[in-house]
């Protein structure tokens, strides 16, 4: 608390006397507690601290146990009485920097009656910052150079007592601080998480810096204030406990720093002096030389005081600084780092040297982020202040290519600043980034981080286009707009010379959007742009080349798109993700010049350059960035003649890029009920009936009926190279408009399906054609169904669009089989496709409607397209049969690994859509362990959403996946042949079962599948088994070690119930176990009886869940013949079994407590039995769920 003068006397000799039996030899004593803080030294002193109503009338007391009195104090003139109230300076950090000014100026009065006193309130106040809990002791030493005072400087801990104890002299007191051990473990207010920790280390350094502030006219200078501060600040920061370390090494920085303040304020005060000595010195009177004196002596009085604080400061950085800028704690790391950057800068005449600067440019390589960007942080303002440059050569030409390197730094913030900084470093001096080192930066307008690209951009920028001087010019009357056209064609020159020199020529989107913040008027100056294109280059000079026109078209359709859309970009993060208010304006007026000048324009620049199919498929997207509501809009003469010309293009065109620009375009044009709308959609629908009416008659010359054996009445194709590459554009028109249009009235399908009745071997059409052919059918079947609301308006409608479904299906199947395998692909993604959608609809059918009929895929459809997968999808590197990849480069083994996760991901939706019995799943689920690198994420990802359809179908599943490989590896290995690629390890099976097991996770809500599991294997094992001399064990009796990896899954009764089971179908077989043929059942049976304590832990976990705990009993022995076993989940009471059943069978059957222990739907014997067959007919069998354990 902060002492009243007049009580320090009484109050100190209360203190001694109560403390004289414990240090004889102590002049005074303090000792603090935390929990205690508001009657800190009290022992001493009474001291209260004078408040002002209007100040800090609001300002509570935090301790119940504080007093509060009220004294009157003269103030001055106005004699005015104040009250106050008793307060820690701990507390004073919790109020602000008002009443913490207040305070501490009392607290310095108080300094000036009682010095000792109220510096071991300050003492008292760092340590309890540091979230010391402990006791604080404080006696006088009479000298420093006292050998057996300073031997007496310890840091021990008692283990026995479980304190800690640190002993260290801040003279002229000797300071023993005793604390609990567990205190480094805590967390001390400057580490506190939350608003908290960040307040409060915002007012401690508040604190430090206003002390210093009021002091700098007084007490400061007295040599006993200042050297007790640094001498308690480095005890404490050299403490090995974190906690002092931490809190006194960020005073004696924060300290340092205040000690600059006063010392530029001084500085300024010799200067102010010194220019008012040399006017003096032009006077001649007799008065000036006095008045000289004084100045003078004034000036020699302020450098002391400066000398002073430089000695000071020079103290806490070698006795502090130097010893913790290199802490293992990088929180102190970066607060060295952070203040040394601030004095450089501020106190540059005495700390911006070479022997300051070494360790910023040593840290920079720093392990911790945080530390590195507090040096680039620091760094920036001192390359920022063109004054400090002369002082930083030696330093930049040290560490230049470390802050090169830095750009390339892990943390993204660290390496966008570091590019900030090379920023200031290139503006600021020009000679110091060498050509080879802008060419490494200036790549950066390509990271993925768009911060760091922005900052390369505005060098970029400044280095290469501002600078950009236009060509002169003889003629004087040039006017301004032909100036900056000038000046705008030097500089995109020389942005597409950059752009070009980089190699990297896929990036045009990338590097405007690393300019646009910096170079946008550049940018979007649309109406130069475009007169750049448009203008003859026989004209205007040389002009561009071809080369240079089709990225500067790139770059005016990347310019579009990023003033429509902003800088969202796949691929680059970092962008802003909210516009505000000032940023939608913004947006919306560029919109609407872009509209109002290119509406007119583009049409130009589509009949310039129609010849250059990639030029015209770049153009053509920018109709997609239009403002409809701008008023060039209702021009319908410009809409017409803009889609006039891109019809001119598709006639000329029909290449992807082109036809899939037209068709986003056409359907952005068309999509809105605007001015513009009727106009697209007329120009749309001329080109589809042209392209249709073209199509029919080609096809009526092409195609003929004739008899073809085996097949019946069928079509053939038969046309020369001509007719089929008209054809095939035509297809290929239709199919990318049909992609995005609703092209169903031109009837598509009928047209078109006739083409997949023959092979090409027997007449049919090529297979580029049929690939055309069979995507523009599945988009006709895909239109149907997503249109059935509005076009199923009656029965017959519903029944022919599936008449189609079912044709299309029927020839999609057929061409599974064709002898081309992008076909083969086509075919089984259609299919799949559209049989997905078709399952969609029936989901969100509205019953009040007439709606899409169900449609089942026929048995051969499914066998086949589970063949399909098998044979076109898990295919190994030795597999050559199917693809030559193995011998093509790395990018088409991606390419190729690509198209076989597409068909894996639509087989699978299949099945997770219930198209497909979840049964056919078995199949994928052998690759799983095989093929996981390629395939496991989207397995697993089928395994867990059919687990949400049905935890117990689809576990079922996962036993008829390891039965079936176990069978085919029994087979095998009897008939003694070759092996067979689809046939597995017995090693690879029980991998394969181990992973299966790590997928149920919650042994609770999966407890009935594991169950099912294990119940579902001994069946397998033993059922049906007929014992004899011949075949004395079961022949699957080593599927048993497979089943044993599920056991760890089984919660401890349910092991039990499981062991149980296992014995009753071995009771009847003559079983000795030392027989090397029965081990199998020996290790089954041990990992049931295997109870791991976590086990344990689970099974009591699951049933504290349950409502018959209370009534829980011992498991008991039953016998199992004549009657059934107990319920695997419940104990012997009938009643709690009867409220739990409900939770784990999967029926709501009711069911007595007499059930059998596994009450789950099983499999019949025969579908056990017979699982080496096909899995369609496995899958179709029905589910017998009323059958038990004792059949």
């Amino acid at each position: 608390m902060i002492p009243e003068p007049t009580a320090t006397a009484a109050s100190r000799a209360s203190a001694q006397t109560r403390n004289s039996h414990d240090e004889a030899n102590s002049s005074g004593a303090v000792n603090h507690s935390e929990d205690e803080s508001g009657n800190e030294n009290r022992q001493k002193s009474v001291r209260r601290r004078k408040r002002s109503h209007e100040g800090s009338e609001n300002v509570k007391r935090k301790s119940a146990k504080a007093s509060r009195s009220s004294v009157s104090r003269a103030g001055g003139s106005r004699g005015k009485q104040r009250h106050v109230e008793a307060v820690t300076l701990f507390e004073v950090v919790t109020m602000g920097r008002s009443a913490m000014q207040a305070v501490i100026d009392d607290w310095i009065e108080a300094y000036v009656t009682d010095r000792d006193s109220s510096l071991l309130d300050l003492i008292s106040f760092f340590i309890q910052c540091s979230g010391c809990k402990g006791v604080v002791t404080a006696e006088m030493c009479q000298s420093k150079e006292d050998s057996e005072v300073m031997s007496k400087m310890v840091e021990e801990l008692d283990e026995v007592s479980g304190l800690q104890y640190k002993k260290f002299l801040a003279f002229p007191w000797i300071l023993t601080v005793t604390w609990p051990m567990d205190t480094d473990s805590v967390e001390y207010p400057l580490i506190q998480s939350g608003p908290y920790g960040r307040w409060f280390h915002s007012e401690f350094c508040d604190f430090v810096s206003v002390l210093v502030a009021q002091c700098q006219h007084s007490v400061i200078f007295d040599s006993y204030l200042m050297n007790t501060l640094i001498s308690l600040l480095t005890e404490l920061s050299d403490s090995y406990v974190r906690a002092f370390r931490h809190t006194c090494t960020l005073a004696a920085v924060k300290l340092l720093s205040s000690l600059v303040a006063v010392a530029l304020s001084l500085s300024v005060g010799i200067e102010n002096s010194q220019k008012l000595h040399e006017v003096q010195k032009t006077k001649t009177r007799q008065k000036s030389t006095l008045q000289q004196e004084r100045i003078q002596k004034k000036i020699t009085e302020l450098q002391e005081k400066r000398a002073e604080l430089e000695s000071m400061m020079d103290i806490i950085f070698k006795g502090i600084f130097l010893k913790r800028y290199r802490d293992v704690l990088p929180e102190i790391r970066s607060i060295c780092m952070e203040e040394l950057g601030l004095w450089m800068k501020l106190y540059s005449s005495a700390f911006l040297t070479d022997s300051y600067l070494k360790y910023m440019g040593w840290m920079m390589h720093d392990k911790m982020p945080d530390v590195r960007l507090k040096c680039v942080l620091g760094l920036q303002g001192l390359y920022g202040d063109p004054p400090l440059l002369p002082k930083l050569d030696l330093f930049t030409s040290r560490f230049k290519d470390r802050m090169i390197s830095m750009t390339l730094d892990k943390d993204n913030e660290v390496a966008v600043q570091t590019m900030k900084l090379l920023l200031l470093i290139s503006k600021t001096s020009d000679d110091v980034l060498s050509p080879k080192d802008y060419k490494q930066l200036l790549q950066f307008v390509y990271s993925s981080q768009r911060p760091l690209a922005a900052t390369a951009g505005e060098l970029l920028f400044s280095r290469l286009l501002n600078t950009v001087a236009p060509a002169s010019d003889t003629q004087d009357e040039i006017n301004e707009e032909e100036a900056h056209k000038q000046q705008t064609s030097a500089r995109l020159k020389a942005l597409l010379q950059f752009y070009q020199e980089s190699e990297l020529h896929k990036h045009v989107a990338y590097l405007v959007d690393s300019l646009w913040d910096c170079g946008g008027a550049l940018l979007k100056d649309w109406h130069t742009l475009t007169s750049i294109l448009l203008q003859d280059s026989s004209s205007h000079g040389p002009g561009l080349t071809q080369a240079e026109q089709a990225v500067l078209v790139e770059i005016l359709v990347a310019s579009v798109r990023q003033a429509a859309e902003g800088p969202a970009l796949a691929g680059r993060s970092g962008a802003k993700k909210v516009m505000n208010a000032r940023e939608k304006k913004i947006q919306l007026d560029d919109c609407t010049k872009l509209t109002d000048h290119l509406l007119v324009v583009l049409p130009k620049l589509l009949s310039k350059f129609s010849g250059s199919c990639d030029i015209v498929a770049s153009l053509m997207k920018i109709p997609q960035y239009f403002l409809s509501e701008c008023p060039e809009a209702d021009n319908t003469q410009a809409v017409s003649g803009l889609t006039a010309e891109m019809g001119a293009v598709l006639d000329r065109h029909s290449g992807p890029p082109v036809l899939e620009a037209a068709a986003r375009t056409f359907l952005s044009l068309c999509g809105e009920e605007t001015a513009w709308c009727s106009v697209a959609r007329a120009a749309r629908d001329s080109l589809v009936q042209r392209w249709v009416d073209r199509l029919t008659a080609l096809l009526g010359d092409t195609v003929s009926l004739q008899v073809i054996k085996a097949l019946g009445e069928s079509q053939s194709f038969s046309a020369d190279e001509e007719k089929t590459g008209e054809i095939l554009a035509a297809l290929k028109k239709l199919r990318a408009f049909h992609n995005c249009h609703d092209l169903l009235k031109w009837n598509v399908f009928e047209l078109l399906s006739p083409l997949l009745s023959v092979e090409s071997s027997e007449g049919g059409a090529p297979p580029e054609v049929l690939l055309e052919v069979l995507q523009c059918l599945c988009y006709c079947m895909l239109w149907s169904l997503n249109t059935s609301t509005e076009t199923l308006t009656s029965r017959e409608k519903a029944v022919a669009q599936r008449l189609q479904l079912r044709l299309f299906c029927e020839r999609g199947n057929r061409c599974l089989s064709h002898s081309d395998q992008t076909v083969r692909q086509q075919a089984f993604l259609g299919v799949c496709d559209v049989l997905t959608a078709h399952s969609y609809q029936l989901q969100v059918w509205d019953p009040s409607s007439f709606g899409p009929l169900l449609y089942t895929p026929s048995p051969k459809l499914q066998r086949a397209l589970l063949t399909f997968v098998c044979m076109h999808v898990f295919v190994g590197p030795d597999c050559d049969s199917q693809s030559s990849v193995s011998e093509n480069s790395e990018v088409e083994k991606l390419e190729d690994l690509h198209k076989r996760r597409n068909l894996l991901a639509a087989f699978c939706k299949l099945i997770v859509h219930g198209v497909l019995e979840m049964s056919m799943a078995a199949e994928v689920f052998m690759y799983y362990v095989k093929y996981y690198n390629d395939f496991g994420d989207i397995i697993k990802e089928m395994m867990y959403r059919t687990r949400q359809m049905d935890r117990i179908e689809s576990a079922r599943t996962l036993v008829l996946c390891l039965q079936q490989l176990f069978v085919r590896l029994k087979r095998e290995q009897e008939s003694g042949g070759r092996a067979h690629p689809g046939v597995q390890t017995f090693t690879c099976i029980k991998e394969l079962a181990r992973r299966f097991a790590l997928t149920f996770g919650d042994l609770v809500k999966f407890r009935e599948c594991v169950v099912m599991i294990h119940r579902n294997g001994i069946e397998f094992v033993f059922q049906e088994f007929s014992q004899t001399p011949e075949t004395p064990t079961p022949p699957y009796l080593s599927y048993l070690t497979i089943l044993s990896e599920f056991s760890g899954k089984l919660l401890k009764p349910d092991k039990k119930t499981v062991f149980s089971y296992l014995q009753k179908h071995t009771a009847e077989h003559i079983i000795d176990l030392r027989e090397e043929s029965w081990q199998p059942l020996l290790y089954y049976r041990a990992s049931l009886l295997a109870a791991a304590e976590g086990e344990d832990a689970v099974s009591y976990v699951s049933s504290d869940r349950k409502l018959y705990l209370p009534n829980r009993s011992p498991f008991s022995k039953q016998k199992l013949e004549g009657s059934k076993s107990p319920c695997a989940f419940s104990p012997v009471d009938s009643k709690a079994s009867k409220v739990h059943r409900s939770s784990f069978s999967p029926s709501n059957q009711e069911r007595t407590a007499d059930v059998d222990p596994f009450s789950v739907p099983a499999e019949p014997p025969a579908k056990s039995l017979n699982i080496e067959g096909s899995v369609l007919s496995a899958g179709n069998e029905a589910d017998d769920d009323t059958s038990t354990l004792n059949n």
